[in-house]
């Protein structure tokens, strides 16, 4: 890909090439049509690495309106995946024995990768890792969530359940974005403690977005460039809003809102 402004460097420490392993952009596909998932591809498909299909939205689609935007995420090499509100849907509604006949009907539309998480619906560590293994045997690779919406859950209390997220197979831990959040602003200390005791490379950090009380977008852009600043541009980053994935990626170069490396 051409750039212009060529002459200007971008900044060291920053995984440009897809596939990246770490400096991850999950972006949040609440309900895309086409022209604008194409839209966004066209103008920063480079900088994105994953997009959720929030929580069970995949539901409600026209099959074949879903299958083409999955197909045009995947050329340009992004993961879609879909949220794990609907998979606890299916737990909670129809039970355990129903998960496998989900996992089937998720490759079969063409996911590869579907998150589970107990946001609503709790799980025990032994259900965590059960289901983390049913779905990897089913053939798809697996993101965990950890944490909660409704309730408050410590950084240790994460760490634990990342622990045995990654011992059962997951691929990446998502946590909660609710627990980062304290009357809106980030909480330095929790992110400190989960980034201490979470392998980086296998951590993604989600950012909170309007649906959680007391969230702002200037909240948000705050989060972004205090991950950034302390973190270094290859942060993994997960609930990035489609129009903002550029300006999130100007950040992650320097040259963007966080301001230059050599400044953070």
């Amino acid at each position: 890909m051409a750039h212009p402004f060529a002459f200007v460097p971008a900044a060291t420490g920053r995984s440009l090439e897809k596939p990246r392993r770490t400096g991850l952009t999950m972006m949040i596909d609440q309900g895309l049509g086409l022209n604008a998932a194409a839209d966004v591809v066209g103008t920063a498909g480079a900088y994105v690495d994953l997009v959720k299909i929030k929580t069970g939205t995949a539901r409600l689609y026209d099959e074949g309106y879903l299958k083409e935007k999955l197909a045009l995420y995947r050329a340009a090499d992004i993961r879609p995946f879909i949220g794990g509100q609907f998979h606890e849907y299916v737990f909670a509604t129809l039970g355990a024995a129903a998960l496998p006949r989900f996992y089937a009907e998720a490759l079969r539309i063409g996911f590869s990768t579907i998150e589970i998480s107990d946001n609503v619906v709790p799980l025990t560590e032994d259900q965590r890792a059960a289901q983390i293994g049913a779905a990897r045997a089913a053939g798809l690779s697996v993101f965990a969530e950890v944490g909660a919406k409704d309730r408050r859950t410590t950084a240790q209390e994460m760490i634990a359940q990342s622990a045995v997220c990654l011992a059962a197979g997951a691929d990446l831990v998502l946590v909660e974005a609710a627990e980062l959040v304290e009357n809106g602003g980030a909480d330095a200390a929790m992110l400190a403690a989960l980034t201490a005791g979470i392998a980086p490379d296998r951590l993604m950090i989600e950012l909170p977005g309007p649906w959680i009380p007391d969230v702002r977008t200037c909240d948000i852009e705050a989060l972004k460039k205090l991950l950034v600043r302390s973190f270094g541009p290859d942060v993994n980053v997960a609930n990035v809003a489609p129009d903002t994935v550029l300006d999130f990626e100007a950040s992650r170069q320097g040259l963007g809102v966080a301001g230059p490396p050599s400044h953070w």
